[in-house]
């Protein structure tokens, strides 16, 4: 991230253990010595005191707040909170408050066994951020480097996504994911309800299953898709909306784009290993086949992993 940084930038660093205190006051990237050398000199410590952690970074984001710049908190955590508020709604009222105050949060999983993914998106989420997940170097590049726009910068808030579907030519729909995100039908234009955070660059994806009518012909409607988010500089609303005809659907998978085949092939990994609907019917082996076929055609080593992360799996199994 520093390197990735321009001189200008400020970075602070806050360490929240056994002794929660500032490691480097904000500091400007021009002096990346200084910065760098604070990193490596970090050492793990025995605790995890995630609200004073957060105390101290907020204070710190807020003593050099600028409102024309981007002014964040990262929060790096395995998300174990086991010294002072150790419960998610005594910090996320922290939050809460900082982020109307225009900084918002990104959250940074790492580590594995008791990993509490569930408060970091939840930090994330109250923080008007987003949660990344890091197991190796190359996604701390990909997030910090590659990404580093999207990381940092906000180009809708409280982004809400309604689809409705229709009753005469759908018989029954389940979404897939997003269980925490669910806003009711009458908060979708109330603007002080939360949504989610939209980074420059990042795309939202939301699958549905959906079982037709047998009834339904070429030229029905099937769905309507009305998407609204407040603009992130004047928190002025906008809203646009889409219309899915019959004929608008792909006769089967292998017709579809290459990026939809791979959402299903990852929802139906998910499933998987989450034991749901799908998962009696789901073949690891096909599943790899496919995936690798779709990463070959879209030139997408991300997705290659993905798939040698299901061969993987297949040798446990």
């Amino acid at each position: 991230l520093v390197d990735a940084l321009r001189p200008t930038d400020r970075v602070a660093i806050v360490v929240y253990s056994d002794d929660t205190r500032v490691v480097l006051a904000s500091t400007k990237v021009r002096d990346r010595d200084e910065i760098l050398d604070t990193i490596d000199g970090l050492r793990p410590e025995g605790s995890t005191n995630v609200q004073e952690g957060l105390t101290l970074g907020y204070a710190q984001a807020q003593s050099t707040y600028e409102p024309d710049r981007i002014n964040r908190v990262i929060l790096l955590s395995d998300g174990v909170a086991n010294v002072g508020a150790t419960g998610p709604d005594d910090i996320l009222h922290l939050i809460e408050d900082r982020a109307r105050d225009g900084i918002d949060l990104v959250t940074v999983g790492f580590g594995l066994g008791d990993y509490n993914d569930a408060l970091m998106e939840q930090l994330a989420d109250q923080g008007d951020g987003f949660y990344a997940y890091v197991d190796g170097l190359d996604e701390a590049e990909r997030l910090f480097t590659d990404d580093l726009t999207g990381t940092l910068q906000t180009i809708a808030r409280d982004a809400k996504i309604q689809v409705t579907f229709n009753p005469d030519t759908v018989r029954s729909y389940r979404l897939i994911g997003f269980e925490n995100r669910a806003v009711a039908d009458d908060d979708f234009r109330d603007d002080s309800v939360d949504g989610g955070e939209v980074g420059a660059g990042h795309t939202v994806t939301a699958l549905y299953e959906v079982t037709l009518d047998e009834d339904a012909r070429d030229g029905d409607w099937l769905a309507r898709t009305d998407v609204r988010w407040l603009d992130p500089d004047t928190d002025e609303p906008d809203e646009t909306s889409a219309t899915m005809l019959a004929n608008d659907l792909a006769s089967n998978l292998g017709d579809a784009s290459l990026r939809l085949q791979q959402d299903v092939y990852v929802a139906a990994f998910a499933d998987y290993l989450r034991g749901g609907p799908w998962s009696s019917s789901i073949s690891l082996g096909g599943l790899s086949a496919n995936l690798h076929s779709v990463a070959e055609r879209l030139d997408d080593a991300d997705l290659g992993e993905l798939a040698d992360l299901i061969d993987r799996r297949l040798v446990l199994d």
